[in-house]
C-alpha cells in the first residue's frame, strides 16, 4: 500500500544517490508496494530507483504500475533496455506490453531479442483477440508420466526458476498432448519410486485456445484452481491461463457491466485516463437515446389532457406510479442480466423465469399497493381536491399494483430477448427499462383512472 512516510526517504536517496539504499528498497518490500509508492515520482526518477535492481525485479515491479504509467515508463527506454525488460517479463505480460507498443517499435526490438521469446510472442499474439490464448502463459511445469516420483521431483527443481506456477504439473507425452495433472503436494508426498502414472490425476479440467476469456475465467474460478491448463484442438498443451490473469479478467467484466447496467459505454481505460471528449461520447449517446424516449412520455399525458382536468391529484401521483415501475423493472434486469452472465440461468429456462418473475411482480405489486393505498386514503380530500379520497385510493392502488407487475416482467423479459437476438443482455440496463417502462406506466395509469373514474 501506498506510504506517504517513504517518499521523503525515496527523494533523499535520489538526491544522494544511494545505491545501495535504492537496492534494498527494491528488493526488501513486496512489487506492488513498489509500484505504489514510485507512482507519484517522476518517470526519471522512477528509473533511477529502478536501475538498483536487477532486470528480473524490475519486470516484476513493472507489472504492478497502471497502464499510463507503463506507457510513459517505456517512451523512455531506448531499444536495448526495452528488449531487456521484455525478456526479463512472464511470457502473458509480455505479451500484454507488446500489444501496447506502435508496431514499428515492436519491429525494432523483437530482433533484439532471444529466438525463443520472439517465437513465443508471435506465437502467443496469432490468438484471436480476448480469447484463453491470448492471456495464456507458457511458462508451466511439464513432466512425462513414464517417471517415478524421485525423478520428477528432480526434473521439477531444474524447471521451477523459469516456470511461473508450479504448484499444478502437468503430465504430457512426446507429442504434448495433456494426459493428466497432479500437484506438487501430491508429489511430495509421494514415494520416490512411485511412476507418475500412478498418482497423476486424468480428470482434467481444461480449456480451449480460442474460448473467450471470459468462459476461461469462469470456469477456473469456479473450480476454485491456482490455473487451468489451455490445450488446442488436438488437446496438445499450449499454456496455462493462471489466477492472477483471472481477476483481472472478472474485474474488468463485473466493471463494464456495471457500466452498461449504468447506461454508459464501457471506457477502454481508467476513469482519469480517459479524455474528456471519450467520457463525453460515451455517456451522451446512451443519455440522448434514453431522453429522445422520454418524449414519449411528455405525448401520453398530453393524450390524457381530459382526465388530468377533471381530476387534478391523478397529476400528484404521476412520478409515484412510474417510478415505482422502473424500480422494480431495473431491480428485475439486474438479477437477469447478472444470472445470465454467471450461467446461472440459460435461454431454454426463460418460462421458469417469466413465471418466477410474474409472481413475484404480483406480490410487490400488491405491497406496495396497498402502502400506496394507506397514504392517498388518509390524506385530507381538500389537499386532494377530490370529493370521494376512496376511489382515488382504489385508482392509485391498483396501478402502483399493475405497473410494478409490469415493470417487473419487462425488467425480466428483455435480457432474454436480447440475449436470443445475439445482443448483449447488459444493454438492457436500468435506465432502459425504467425509460421504457415510464412511458408504457403512464398509460396504464391513466387507463385505469379512465375505467375506475367513469371519465367519458
Amino acid at each position: 500500500m501506498f506510504d506517504p512516510l517513504l517518499i521523503p526517504e525515496l527523494r533523499e536517496m535520489l538526491l544522494e544517490n544511494d545505491i545501495p539504499a535504492m537496492h534494498e528498497f527494491c528488493n526488501v518490500f513486496h512489487a506492488g508496494v513498489i509500484a505504489e509508492n514510485l507512482e507519484s515520482l517522476s518517470v526519471a526518477d522512477c528509473w533511477q530507483v529502478l536501475s538498483a535492481a536487477e532486470w528480473s525485479r524490475r519486470a516484476e515491479v513493472f507489472k504492478y504500475f497502471s497502464h499510463s504509467r507503463q506507457m510513459e515508463l517505456v517512451e523512455t527506454l531506448d531499444q536495448s533496455k526495452l528488449s531487456a525488460l521484455l525478456e526479463a517479463m512472464a511470457a502473458d505480460d509480455r505479451v500484454a506490453l507488446v500489444k501496447d507498443l506502435e508496431p514499428a517499435l515492436v519491429d525494432l526490438v523483437l530482433p533484439l531479442m532471444a529466438q525463443v521469446e520472439r517465437d513465443e510472442i508471435r506465437k502467443l499474439l496469432s490468438y484471436p483477440p480476448q480469447s484463453a490464448g491470448s492471456i495464456m502463459t507458457t511458462e508451466y511445469a511439464s513432466l512425462r508420466k513414464d517417471l517415478t516420483a524421485g525423478a520428477a521431483l528432480a526434473q521439477l527443481r531444474l524447471q521451477a526458476p523459469q516456470r511461473e506456477m508450479i504448484y499444478y504439473i502437468y503430465v504430457i507425452d512426446e507429442s504434448r498432448h495433456l494426459l493428466g495433472f497432479l500437484t506438487l503436494r501430491r508429489l511430495i508426498m509421494a514415494k520416490p519410486e512411485r511412476p507418475i502414472s500412478e498418482i497423476m490425476d486424468e480428470d482434467v479440467i481444461s480449456v480451449r485456445v480460442d474460448e473467450d476469456q471470459e468462459v476461461a475465467a469462469r470456469k477456473l474460478a469456479r473450480y476454485n484452481f491456482l490455473a487451468m491448463p489451455v490445450v488446442d484442438d488436438q488437446n496438445r498443451l499450449a499454456g496455462i491461463v493462471t489466477h492472477d490473469d483471472v481477476v483481472d479478467i472478472l474485474q474488468e467484466e463485473a466493471t463494464e457491466d456495471a457500466h452498461k447496467m449504468g447506461g454508459v459505454l464501457p471506457l477502454t481505460e481508467q476513469y482519469l485516463e480517459s479524455s474528456f471528449v471519450s467520457l463525453w461520447r460515451k455517456r451522451a449517446m446512451w443519455l440522448s437515446v434514453l431522453f429522445l424516449a422520454e418524449v414519449f412520455t411528455f405525448s401520453a399525458l398530453a393524450h390524457f389532457e381530459d382526465e388530468i382536468q377533471k381530476v387534478v391529484a391523478l397529476s400528484l401521483f404521476v412520478p409515484l406510479c412510474i417510478s415505482t415501475g422502473g424500480n422494480s423493472g431495473s431491480q428485475a434486469a439486474t438479477l437477469i442480466t447478472r444470472a445470465l452472465a454467471l450461467g446461472q440461468i440459460q435461454l431454454r429456462d426463460w418460462l421458469l423465469v417469466i413465471w418466477h418473475e410474474f409472481g413475484m411482480g404480483i406480490a410487490l405489486g400488491v405491497t406496495l399497493g396497498l402502502i400506496a393505498f394507506v397514504r392517498v386514503f388518509f390524506t385530507p380530500a381538500e389537499v386532494l381536491g377530490v370529493s370521494e379520497p376512496l376511489r382515488l385510493a382504489l385508482v392509485i392502488a391498483q396501478s402502483v399494483a399493475a405497473i410494478c407487475l409490469w415493470g417487473t416482467l419487462v425488467g425480466a423479459t428483455l435480457p432474454l430477448v436480447f440475449k436470443r437476438l445475439g445482443i448483449d443482455p447488459g444493454i438492457a440496463s436500468s435506465p432502459f427499462v425504467a425509460t421504457f417502462v415510464d412511458v408504457t406506466g403512464i398509460l396504464i395509469y391513466f387507463s385505469i383512472a379512465r375505467v375506475q373514474l367513469n371519465f367519458g
